[in-house]
């Protein structure tokens, strides 16, 4: 049986691909299928990232302190029973009539062929074409190309319009979630410094970001055909920065490292003159002497994720990070002795 999915060769396949909508509308794909077209629009998940980080210094989030990940499969709604049975009686023809293909993929084939058109089903469900569409496995490309081939055991099966089946894998607003999770892109993360650029041993070094530099970003993932219409929208929300100074000789404040985000969405505080000997709420103290190089100051902002989708749907996804480095030389500070 399993030769036999060599008839609907693009079920296994992220039919269509993502497409990227900024322009705000929620969805790319045309869910008015035509008799001659295949399967490529029916599976084609939209993504609205009129709302995500933008720049030259965005990226992807990184999952934090979870082992989850993006789905790597999904059943989805794929043809339409026109679509479906051209494809299987193209699919047929083609290796039967093969002399070079061997006698169990020519059996396998016909057995797949009989149970859609004589057999658990009846002449591909034809004369139901208004009122529901087959469905089968796709696959996310992102993933690894082991996890993705899960769903690929799943032969083609019947949805009524409007229904999502009570099966494993079936997608959901929870997976389009999931799918959304993979395409948020936030600012980098640049902190100002006081001193800038150069700073002293035992020089207290003021960190933070002013407000507004950070606010939450968000993508929506569609699915829009005939047979099924959800979506669910991923938001990503700072509310931390994680200093690691590049070195162990230096302390940091708070001690943990992790400066929380401000009621306005600033990090930290902006050093003002007449604050030297104060103690910032957010930054670093160097112990020792950069030499003539620099140390690497790694600045990660923790964001978290969450979720909202079609039929009230929604809850939390494992929280992300993205960080970025900068150098920062740091010098003894000279004394003069007469």
């Amino acid at each position: 049986m399993a030769a036999a999915l060599l008839l609907v060769p693009g079920q296994n396949a992220f039919a269509g691909g993502p497409t990227d909508k900024s322009s705000g509308s929620d969805t790319a794909t045309d869910s008015g299928l035509k008799d001659d077209d295949l399967y490529a629009k029916a599976t084609a998940i939209s993504y609205d990232t009129s709302k995500n980080g933008s720049g030259s210094s965005v990226g992807p989030v990184t999952v934090s302190g979870s082992s989850w990940s993006p789905p790597a499969c999904w059943l989805a709604p794929q043809w339409t029973a026109k679509q479906f049975a051209k494809e299987t009686e193209e699919g047929y023809k083609e290796i039967s009539s093969d002399p070079k293909q061997p006698p169990h993929a020519r059996a396998a084939t016909n057995e797949f062929r009989q149970m859609y058109k004589d057999g658990e089903y009846k002449n591909y469900n034809l004369d139901k074409q208004d009122e529901g569409m087959w469905w089968g496995p796709v696959e996310n490309p992102n993933a690894p190309i082991l996890e993705r081939t899960a769903c690929n055991s799943t032969l083609p099966f019947w949805v009524k319009n409007g229904e999502t089946p009570d099966v494993k894998n079936a997608i959901t607003p929870e997976i389009l979630a999931g799918l959304a999770y993979e395409q948020i892109k936030v600012p980098g993360t640049k902190v100002t410094l006081a001193p800038e650029g150069t700073t002293k041993v035992n020089l207290p070094t003021w960190t933070w970001l002013d407000e507004g530099e950070f606010k939450p970003v968000s993508v929506t993932a569609s699915l829009n055909t005939p047979g099924l219409n959800i979506q669910a929208t991923t938001t990503a929300k700072p509310v931390s920065l994680k200093l690691e100074p590049g070195t162990d000789d230096a302390t940091t404040f708070p001690a943990s490292g992790e400066c929380r985000i401000n009621d306005d969405g600033s990090i930290g505080e902006a050093y003002a003159k007449g604050k030297a000997d104060e103690t910032p709420p957010c930054g670093i103290t160097y112990l020792r002497s950069s030499g003539d190089g620099t140390y690497k100051l790694r600045a990660t902002i923790t964001w978290e994720i969450t979720w909202a989708g079609t039929g009230d749907a929604g809850g939390r996804l494992p929280d992300g990070t993205f960080g970025s480095d900068q150098d920062v030389t740091v010098q003894e500070i000279q004394s003069v002795n007469r």
